[in-house]
């Protein structure tokens, strides 16, 4: 396996630079990724809006950004594999947290490693809403099953029907605030009434709420905040 140093962003051209940026808190980010996107030839984010906020708040203005969603992801990979190649240092932010977990990033990088095998891609870690709420869940983490988002419509009962055989290993899924309730009324049809669940939402930030219960008990304690909002963690430790 190629060994590469990492830590000295100056001198380093012609690399991609895969970087985590806060899911909530700007203080959470890390004094290399603020060096990594200050000495960036080109941004690419998930939002460039969201991106040119971060930058913003990092007084990094005027930073040149691309758009790389999962609609363009794949056909941007030539632009970004040219750019290396003429020496830039490119950097793939998503909206917030780590690329490629249950964000763009996954398809980029192996089309850029299909296209230039030897391309210097460079992780430059930093925080993930989901080992943050595993974290502070209390469930045994030394292995779990990530589940990414259920579907949004069509399949969401095969979904949590297939979660529930996976009963060893502790299970984490993100889900929206629209369709929290929901989800809960299906992981309690799926495992059972008596199902421990914990939840977790708006990670790092001022309303930062984290409840664990029956799926009922939940519901319950969630009706009392009609204006549920903010990106949910699920997990339901592994059964014996």
């Amino acid at each position: 396996m190629e060994k590469r140093t990492t830590n000295a962003i100056e001198g380093m051209r012609g690399a991609l630079f895969v970087v985590a940026t806060p899911i909530g808190n700007l203080k959470d980010i890390s004094e290399r990724a603020r060096e990594t996107l200050a000495a960036a030839d080109c941004v690419f984010a998930e939002d460039t809006r969201v991106a040119r906020r971060l930058l913003s708040a990092l007084a990094l203005p005027g930073k040149r950004t691309e758009r790389l969603d999962e609609h363009v992801e794949a056909e941007k990979a030539a632009l970004v594999v040219a750019l290396m190649k003429e020496g830039k240092r490119c950097v793939l932010v998503s909206d917030a947290g780590t690329p490629g977990i249950a964000d763009p990033g996954a398809r980029l990088i192996r089309a850029i490693r299909n296209a230039w095998g030897a391309a210097p891609i460079i992780p430059i870690p930093g925080p993930s809403a989901l080992t943050t709420a595993l974290s502070i869940s209390g469930v045994a983490a030394n292995r779990f099953a990530f589940l990414g988002y259920p579907p949004a419509k069509k399949g969401r009962k095969t979904f949590f029907e297939t979660a529930a055989r996976m009963e060893i290993r502790p299970l984490v899924f993100f889900e929206s605030p629209h369709r929290i309730a929901k989800t809960l009324q299906e992981l309690r049809t799926a495992f059972g009434e008596q199902q421990r669940i914990f939840i977790a939402r708006e990670l790092t930030k001022h309303f930062e709420e984290w409840l664990e219960g029956t799926a009922d008990e939940l519901l319950r304690r969630m009706s009392d905040n009609r204006k549920t909002r903010g990106e949910f963690v699920v997990i339901i430790p592994g059964q014996k």
